[in-house]
């Protein structure tokens, strides 16, 4: 299987209206796993890595274990789950995991690349799967172990949907400015902010408008970021930094910054709303739900679930999985309590606009998609 090294590192529903659906190559999610009531090994033992973020990030650790909780209950067997409270974690992790015997060892974040390809050339006879990463260390445009699925997502599409609806509601309101910041520079990251742009200027064109964007500039991939996925001072002096800015919107992407955003808005006690990213922000954190937008989400834990199935059935498929609009990948959550609030035919406009990316009238190009 050959990748582009370019793409190395590729990272990170509340409304009664339209659910945009997203997702692309390999196993595509599905609401019934593959194979679904067969017979599967008795001996299979399927084993989840985070990163550093820990299972209650209210992002992408979350919604991968949850993935793994569901096809274990469906399976009726028990996984092991080895949560990491640091990057010195996640080489013996996963050590530990091989130890226990487990069948199947899935990563959650490109962090845990040199760790799962060394663990995965050591153990070829064991089953690997990795998120938001291509597992090509040595940047040669192959996964590194053939034993190695990687699990990516092609997020700038429903960005794109993102950033057409931020631009909307900012022009809407009379302010003309949206902003981003993420945490680590890095592809999983800016394809957020690369389709969040992409979406602005797609409004700007269609509606003769000039919202601009604070925080990223997809044309020199060059902008606002905390250094880390901790929602920590660093990351609310970065948020505030792009607040000051006037922005009425605001998209942070790298877990759980969006508690230093929420932070930040509180502290300026403006009416500033944000985006969430990889899950349902509204549904995952309640609390901000009255500021929340709406989320670019990724089938995380569907994947997840897909392949631990698969692998569960000996049917294990190393063939990189890539999520797009098209097979349910990815997509645009609802918008709540703000769906009333929106301006007139908006739900429509994004309708129309999912359905000419996934029909290739509109092409998302980001130089961080998978």
């Amino acid at each position: 299987m050959t990748i582009s090294t370019t793409k190395k590192l590729l990272g990170a529903t509340v409304a009664a209206g339209v659910v945009f659906a997203l997702a692309g190559c390999g196993q595509a999610p599905t609401d019934k796993p593959a194979g679904s009531g067969e017979p599967v090994d008795s001996d299979f033992l399927p084993c989840l890595v985070s990163d550093a973020g820990g299972w209650n990030d209210k992002s992408f650790n979350q919604s991968a274990k949850e993935g793994m909780d569901s096809a274990a209950d469906e399976l009726g067997i028990k996984p092991l789950e080895f949560e990491s409270a640091n990057d010195n974690d996640y080489a013996p992790n996963l050590e530990t995991a091989v130890s226990e015997g487990c069948s199947l060892i899935v990563s959650v974040g490109f962090k845990l690349s040199a760790a799962t390809v060394e663990s995965a050339l050591a153990n070829p006879e064991i089953d690997y799967a990795i998120i938001d990463d291509w597992a090509d260390n040595d940047f040669d445009g192959n996964v590194d172990a053939p034993n190695i699925k990687p699990l990516v997502f092609d997020t700038a599409q429903a960005a794109y949907l993102g950033g057409y609806a931020a631009a909307a509601w900012s022009a809407q309101s009379g302010v003309n400015k949206v902003g981003t910041f993420g945490g680590m520079q890095i592809p999983s990251v800016a394809v957020f902010m690369d389709g969040y742009q992409l979406g602005v200027e797609k409004y700007n064109e269609d509606k003769s408008a000039s919202v601009q964007v604070f925080g990223w500039d997809e044309a020199t991939q060059k902008g606002s970021f905390t250094g880390g996925f901790d929602a920590n001072d660093t990351a609310k002096q970065t948020a505030q930094g792009v607040l000051d800015q006037g922005v009425d919107v605001i998209l942070p992407v790298g877990g759980p910054v969006y508690q230093s955003a929420a932070a930040a808005i509180a502290d300026s006690g403006k009416d500033t709303l944000m985006l969430g990213v990889d899950s349902d922000l509204a549904v995952a954190d309640p609390s901000v739900a009255d500021i929340t937008l709406v989320s670019i989400m990724k089938a995380i834990d569907v994947a997840v679930k897909d392949a631990t199935v698969a692998a569960a059935k000996g049917e294990f498929d190393p063939e990189p999985y890539v999520g797009t609009l098209e097979n349910e990948g990815v997509k645009l959550s609802g918008f709540g309590d703000f769906e009333s609030q929106l301006p007139e035919g908006l739900m429509d406009e994004l309708k129309t606009l999912q359905e000419q990316i996934v029909s290739g009238d509109i092409k998302v190009e980001s130089p961080n998609s998978p």
